[in-house]
């Protein structure tokens, strides 16, 4: 009698072993190894991609290059993250936290693309379809070629878009569609696995656009296995506080574009909008006040200046406290260190906390000169001037050494009437209405202040 074969899957990640394991080797999971039924693994065989026939190797001067299809989304941030609109055929995937508006986002791109002639197909496994129409009235994105689905059985969905012959397909969620053909339950690897295959393998054959919202887990990664990432083509996620109006949509994977440019959204009344004005949303103008200093930051090829805010107070306890909002915290301690050394000044007496206007994640290090502007202007209680930037990353020696794109940042200084910028070298070219000031070294940053 032939001995039953066994194989047991990470419900985490995917990793499959042929014993039961206490802790996936692969992601580190514990308890997360299942048994799959002898149907499970038939089902995995098939759907597992088959081996091509070998054509052997070419140079790849003879290679010939698909054109690649695009059409806009009538959106300008989604349009600016893509990479310039939505490629026929490709698969998009969409996360984010509960609340910040993936689904609104979709409804309104949806509606756009059915004002245009486009049939799109909306498939809620969450939500019916009154609950989608009430918010399409909100977002005044009716439209007779937008079509609702409220089902989770992906062959219905299958038969529903052979029928209609849709040109763009939208999944609200992945993680909640089910496949008759296996038996686990919505969002297991299994289910999430063989639906994202089906889903991809239609949309190369047909040429359709397909996006999926993912759901994301506590610590801010995508729900399921990480294949689900893998097999698409773009990987979107929307960031943003949901009490706050501004989202932004970072595009962290795109096999069609970079994946350095960010989209900038509102939340209104009205539903989520492109932000239009988003020069003033980050900074402020007014009365001078102490701990507060302003830099540009690039988010791809857009300047965006904010306000950097810093507070220092002594610490009554024997090891001061540290923290950061929207800037990396072992950076924050490096400078820190860097002005006990170089400046004599006591922070380890001090508990030190530094936030950045607006909600927004500074991710370069252009932004170091005004995390010390600011540190030091808390700590000595002197106001900076509101018509000044400052500009410069912070070596561990006390370099002030130069940043990328500066011409691009005192421009977008200048178009917000700025008057005065430090730099640590000065730019290729006068730029009429901002002086520059060039300092090379945190103390001659003191001395100027």
């Amino acid at each position: 009698m032939a001995k039953k074969k066994t194989l047991f899957e990470c419900q985490a990640c995917g990793h499959q072993s042929s014993k039961w394991l206490g802790k996936c080797p692969n992601c580190g999971a514990w308890d997360q190894f299942l048994e799959l039924n002898s149907k499970q693994i038939e089902i995995l065989k098939e759907i597992t991609p088959k081996k091509k026939d070998y054509l052997g190797a070419i140079p790849i001067t003879q290679v010939e290059q698909e054109k690649i299809q695009r059409f806009s989304t009538y959106d300008k941030e989604l349009d600016l993250v893509l990479g310039g609109g939505i490629v026929n055929g490709s698969m998009i995937l969409v996360g984010g936290s509960p609340g910040v508006g993936k689904s609104t986002l979709l409804l309104k791109i949806a509606g756009n693309l059915a004002q245009k002639n486009k049939k799109v197909l909306y498939v809620s496994a969450e939500e019916s379809a009154s609950q989608i129409k009430l918010r399409s009235d909100r977002l005044q994105s009716n439209s007779d070629n937008l079509y609702l689905l409220s089902e989770i059985r992906l062959d219905i969905i299958f038969d529903e878009l052979n029928k209609n012959n849709f040109e763009v397909l939208i999944i609200d969620s992945i993680q909640t569609v089910f496949s008759d053909n296996l038996t686990a339950s919505p969002g297991s690897v299994s289910q999430v696995r063989e639906i994202t295959f089906e889903l991809m393998r239609y949309a190369k054959d047909n040429g359709v656009a397909i996006f999926i919202i993912g759901h994301i887990t506590k610590d801010g990664a995508i729900a399921g296995p990480r294949v689900l990432e893998h097999m698409v083509d773009t990987v979107l996620y929307f960031e943003g506080d949901s009490s706050r109006e501004l989202r932004l949509l970072r595009g962290f994977k795109n096999r069609f574009g970079s994946t350095s440019e960010v989209g900038i959204f509102e939340m209104t009344k009205n539903g989520l909008i492109s932000a239009k004005d988003i020069s003033k949303k980050f900074f402020t103008r007014g009365k001078a006040q102490s701990g507060s200093a302003t830099t540009v930051v690039m988010e791809g090829s857009r300047p965006i200046i904010l306000e950097v805010q810093a507070l220092v107070s002594e610490s009554g306890y024997p090891n001061p406290k540290r923290s950061a909002t929207g800037y990396e915290l072992n950076r924050l301690t490096m400078l820190l260190a860097l002005l006990e050394r170089k400046l004599d000044l006591p922070f380890n007496q001090y508990d030190v906390f530094i936030n950045i206007a607006g909600g927004i994640k500074i991710n370069e290090t252009a932004a170091d000169l005004a995390i010390i502007a600011a540190i030091i202007s808390s700590f000595r209680d002197r106001p900076i001037s509101k018509d000044t930037i400052f500009l410069g990353e912070v070596s561990l020696i006390g370099d002030i050494r130069d940043v990328f794109s500066l011409d691009i940042r005192l421009k977008e200084a200048k178009s917000q009437h700025f008057k005065k910028a430090i730099v640590p070298t000065l730019p290729l070219e006068e730029i009429d209405g901002i002086k520059c000031y060039n300092i090379d070294e945190v103390p001659k940053l003191i001395e100027w202040m």
